[in-house]
């Protein structure tokens, strides 16, 4: 009989767990596991101090982790499930070595995938990038991947069988919500969040983590309406619907790759929101702009999207109807697996 293990390599957020609940509700036979929940080795933070000199000592331009899963915690998880097909959400590497997740691919006869969730966030880590692009990619079966830039990327570079497969979201039954917030942005602080922000601080909230370090280069303006701490779930979709626009603001290693479809675009069209986000070629592949959603190119060009449609509800609210209607119709996680199990035959 064939089932389907997911690791989630990215407990934090609750994306693993929508896909495992997705795959529960298309009748297919799964378990779940979140890998950091997982029993750490001893002494870790010693040992892999340790590990970290000897390994610059031997080869210094070499990234190195070392993983900090007790791998028999792993191997006895392996033995109570016995999956036919193993999907790794986000990585592994921090958690189990590459090279063993492969021995144990062979030994225990599973078909291996990765839904690869984070690779634009190593860009500005050059050795640690390599090391995820020659030492765990090569593991796996198939890999697909959120970015159609890091899809190519992967299949010119390193002759991979990747497939592009967006981010989704799961379904958020419409509910009305008193508009309280004239612009939210959700996410982490970053530079380029920052330079946009601060061209509509008077009309934006901003909750996230990592804001308050950069305290030093916002405006106090702009620091008055920032909330440092990070926000999912049902919280996360109660501000969504309490908001006439919700701002998405791509990172900027993200935008430097030409690569914006994340995963808060399909959370906020789950909730109804009107969606604002920075143009990329990928995301007018996947909606009608002006139509499902909005985009800006510039400071200047967010400043007047966010004056206009502020300005002007009927024509916001009905941009927000119609992105609903084409998240519900192609962008849910049902409609993902739906997908994913064309490929891995599950």
């Amino acid at each position: 009989m064939q089932k389907l293990l997911i690791l989630d390599g990215i407990g934090g957020v609750p994306l693993g767990r929508e896909i495992y609940e997705a795959f529960c509700e298309d009748d297919v036979k799964a378990s779940y596991c979140d890998l950091a929940q997982l029993k750490k080795i001893h002494f870790y933070g010693l040992r892999s101090a340790l590990a970290k000199l000897i390994n610059r000592a031997e080869r210094l331009d070499d990234f190195f982790h070392l993983p900090k899963l007790d791998l028999k915690r792993f191997i006895d998880l392996l033995e109570k499930e016995r999956p036919t097909h193993i999907l790794v959400v986000g990585f592994v590497y921090k958690l189990i070595a590459p090279s063993v997740l492969k021995r144990l691919k062979q030994d225990y006869n599973f078909s291996l995938y990765l839904y690869d969730t984070d690779s634009c966030n190593l860009y500005a880590k050059r050795r640690e990038f390599i090391f995820f692009l020659d030492q765990e990619l090569p593991v796996y079966d198939k890999i697909f991947s959120f970015s159609k830039v890091t899809t190519q990327f992967f299949e010119r570079t390193r002759n991979l069988n990747a497939i592009h497969l967006p981010f989704g979201a799961k379904p958020i039954p419409p509910q009305y919500s008193d508009k309280k917030h004239n612009v939210l942005f959700v996410g982490s602080g970053d530079l380029r969040r920052i330079f946009l922000l601060e061209n509509i601080r008077d009309e934006v909230v901003v909750y996230g983590n990592r804001w308050e370090r950069n305290f030093p280069l916002i405006s106090q303006g702009l620091q008055s309406h920032i909330v440092d701490q990070s926000t999912w779930g049902g919280d996360l979709y109660r501000l969504l619907r309490a908001s006439k626009i919700v701002l998405n603001i791509t990172r900027t290693h993200f935008y430097g790759a030409e690569t914006g479809v994340n995963l808060r675009i399909f959370e906020a069209l789950a909730s109804g929101a009107f969606l604002l986000t920075d143009y990329c070629e990928e995301i007018a592949e996947l909606f009608e702009i002006g139509v499902e959603i909005e985009t800006f190119n510039n400071a200047s060009e967010l400043k007047q999207k966010v004056n206009y449609y502020l300005a002007n509800p009927e024509a916001r609210e009905a941009i927000a109807r119609r992105g609903y209607e084409k998240f519900m119709s192609h962008h849910t996680w049902k409609e993902r697996v739906t997908r994913l199990r064309e490929h891995i035959a599950i």
